[in-house]
């Protein structure tokens, strides 16, 4: 029973083993990255600034002329006016009209000149949105990969103990078979193995939960093999604590945090827009021109024949000196028939010619009552400036306590580092001294264990200690503006 423990454990640290060192690993850079391409929320931001770009482009074309071409077929029944003659005819009339018109805005008080400036300062703003997402997950990568680690860490030291304790069993087991040491101490021993297996068992299931949590964050399959590099803590590049003072700190980041350059393109961007609509407050000036023919057509095709003059014998008469005379008049008659779709078209070409026309003006526009339109959008444009300064307010009072917190946070983890290095010394030097008494025979085994869990203990709270040191160091540095490397 108790060789089939040892073999089990081994078992399922040499299949650990193998299985991770398979597996490609992953460093932050290529987390943060992975992260910040496939994140939603990332992608949600840019395609919310290729909007703001559109609508840029577009504001940016509204400061030229505006051309527009327009043509139109048609067909009138019964009483209708004939577009070319202008007279009533009762008949089916062909008609097509052509335009084309243009205007274009001389002057409005800068209405459009501002209201580019704002869409500018709008694009502007949704990319450093863009940035503050990417910051938000690279933080948030950066977070879970530093448990990640820690956790890795704890599971190796765990794997250490168990592999201490394991090994003295085996020298125990072997003296107790001699008649050298009683079979308490093997006892004692096998009781410490079982529990220090459990205990890396453990902590390698949370080394595993941390890696899913990581595959999570990054939007990875959570099937996908999966493993991050490893380097020490000791190693990893820190600035002194003196370098970052809270006041420096959030100066720094008032001017490099992409949230707090948000704000302030916001601000801007209702500014340029408040000017933008005062302009419409006020009258404009612009200029139009047009081209325009058209061409009309009856069903009806008419033909006069050549007449003669005559008189009717009743017909009217006229008096002239006593003497009434017939009115003469002259006599023709008149062919009526009915024309096909390709004769209606006949005269297409001379008709446009002749119908061809041209205007060109200036247009004044005055607004005097649109129900107040104009007015209320001045006056939101206002309030929405307030409201964003009252955001930026906000956001930077939180800014700064977040900042001092962090830095609190920074010392405080310091100072638990120290003393936690501390103990742990000094818990090293009581575990060699316990190993060479209990090798000579003073100290009992269960003094020996007790010494060695405090050993474990001090290795497992001074290592979750300078994790958080290192941690809270890097979260200063993010705020200060050097972003994030280990």
């Amino acid at each position: 029973m108790k060789k089939t423990l040892l073999t089990i454990l081994s078992s399922i640290f040499l299949l650990t083993g193998t299985r991770l060192l398979a597996q490609e690993k992953w460093d932050l850079v290529r987390c943060v990255d992975y992260a910040i391409a496939n994140n939603i929320s990332v992608r949600q931001a840019d395609v919310q600034a290729r909007i703001s770009n559109l609508t840029y482009e577009q504001n940016k074309l509204s400061r030229y002329p505006n051309a527009n071409f327009s043509t139109s077929t048609g067909t009138n029944f019964g009483r209708a006016v004939n577009p070319t003659t202008n007279l009533f005819e009762t008949t089916t009339l062909l008609f097509q009209n052509y335009g084309l018109n243009a205007n274009v805005l001389l002057y409005n008080w800068n209405s459009v000149k501002n209201g580019i400036l704002s869409a500018k300062y709008n694009l502007e703003a949704s990319k450093a949105s863009v940035e503050s997402a990417k910051n938000d997950i690279a933080l948030s990568v950066a977070t879970t990969f530093l448990q990640a680690l820690l956790a890795k860490e704890q599971a190796r030291i765990a794997q250490v103990q168990m592999q201490q304790t394991r090994a003295r069993l085996v020298d125990t087991r072997k003296r107790v078979d001699a008649g050298s040491l009683p079979e308490l101490n093997a006892l004692e021993l096998e009781s410490q193995y079982a529990a220090d297996s459990a205990t890396y068992i453990n902590a390698s299931t949370t080394a595993q939960q941390t890696l899913l949590t990581l595959k999570a964050t990054l939007n990875l399959d959570a099937a996908q093999p999966f493993d991050i590099s490893e380097p020490p803590v000791s190693l990893i590049p820190v600035e002194s604590i003196g370098d970052l003072q809270p006041d420096v700190v959030y100066n720094l980041a008032l001017q490099t945090q992409p949230k707090q350059k948000v704000n302030d393109l916001r601000i801007k961007g209702i500014e340029a827009n408040i000017k933008s609509v005062r302009g419409q407050l006020y009258p404009s000036i612009s200029a139009f021109g047009g081209l325009s023919t058209r061409f009309g057509s009856s069903n009806v095709n008419t033909i006069i024949l050549p007449g003669t003059y005559g008189t009717q014998p009743l017909g009217p008469r006229v008096n002239v000196n006593g003497t009434n005379y017939p009115v003469e008049f002259y006599g023709y008659d008149v062919i009526q028939s009915k024309k096909n779709l390709g004769q209606m078209w006949t005269g297409w070409g001379n008709q446009l010619n002749e119908n061809f026309s041209q205007n060109i003006g200036i247009q004044i526009s005055v607004p005097i009552f649109n129900g107040a339109s104009v007015r209320t959008n001045y006056n939101r444009s206002k309030l929405d400036l307030v409201n964003a300064k009252l955001v930026k307010e906000q956001a930077d009072m939180q800014l700064k306590n977040d900042i001092y917190q962090a830095y609190n946070a920074a010392v405080n983890a310091l100072q638990r580092y120290n003393a936690s290095k501390k103990t742990l010394e000094v818990s090293e030097r009581a575990s060699v001294l316990a190993q060479k008494r209990y090798e000579a025979g003073l100290l009992q085994t269960i003094e020996l264990i007790t010494n060695q869990n405090n050993l474990f203990r001090a290795r497992i709270q001074n290592l979750a200690d300078q994790f958080d040191y290192v941690f809270r160091m890097k979260v200063l540095e993010f705020y200060k503006g050097q972003g994030l490397k280990l």
